[in-house]
């Protein structure tokens, strides 16, 4: 059980530690993972920025992930898909939908600017959590499409099925506990949501210490 996800991020930093060496980039999925990403960051003295990745919902079902929009790269889960009976051009507004707030998320939170240069390093993917793993998994796929050296998934709480499932696809899952995972939130005493000024404010700071 974590208090909030500072702590968390600092426990995480903590198992993180073995990659600093690597100078890694730290890219958090916004908004909960920023929080967490930037005690990593501050302990591996690591840069940090956002990777922006949106779940596509079943439309009956917003929370059941299907796929995820993520900057350059799409993910679909083609069996959540077809349990859902969506048909593309569906599927296509859906993801036109996803498209538009990653841009607009994109805006705000990097000024419109590109990834970092990430060709040959390594990388790591950080979240407050792990559940269905669509939007990691667009994540990655943008990511690896910039030619990272080494791409590693990191999080406080991780749903055991869905880690063995991105493992072999990715240099390494780091999380602090495998559960069977119900809910993120369950694991935090603490798990406000996060807005888009807290996103904003914490990568100021941790631009400026860069």
């Amino acid at each position: 059980m974590f208090k909030n996800r500072k702590d968390a991020g600092k426990k995480l930093g903590n198992l993180l530690k073995k990659y600093g060496n690597e100078k890694p980039v730290i890219l958090a999925l916004p908004r909960g993972g920023v929080i967490v990403a930037y005690e990593v960051a501050k302990i591996l003295k690591a840069p940090l920025d956002v990777i922006v990745s949106r779940k596509i919902g079943a439309p009956s079902m917003p929370e059941y992930g299907i796929g995820a929009v993520s900057e350059g790269a799409n993910f679909l889960d083609k069996k959540n898909a077809s349990d859902v009976g969506l048909k593309k051009d569906q599927l296509d507004v859906l993801i036109k939908l996803q498209e538009e707030e990653v841009n607009r998320r994109v805006k705000l939170y990097r000024n419109g600017k590109k990834l970092p240069k990430l060709s040959g390093k390594t990388v790591i993917i950080v979240d407050d959590g792990l559940a269905t793993g669509v939007t990691a998994h667009a994540a990655i796929e943008a990511i690896k499409k910039l030619k990272a050296g080494k791409i590693i998934f990191a999080a406080p709480v991780c749903d055991r099925k869905t880690a063995e499932s991105m493992r072999g696809k990715i240099e390494a899952v780091e999380c602090i506990s495998f559960p069977s995972l119900f809910s993120i939130g369950f694991y935090y005493l603490d798990f406000e949501q996060v807005s888009d000024q807290e996103v904003i404010e914490v990568l100021s700071k941790s631009r400026k210490r860069w």
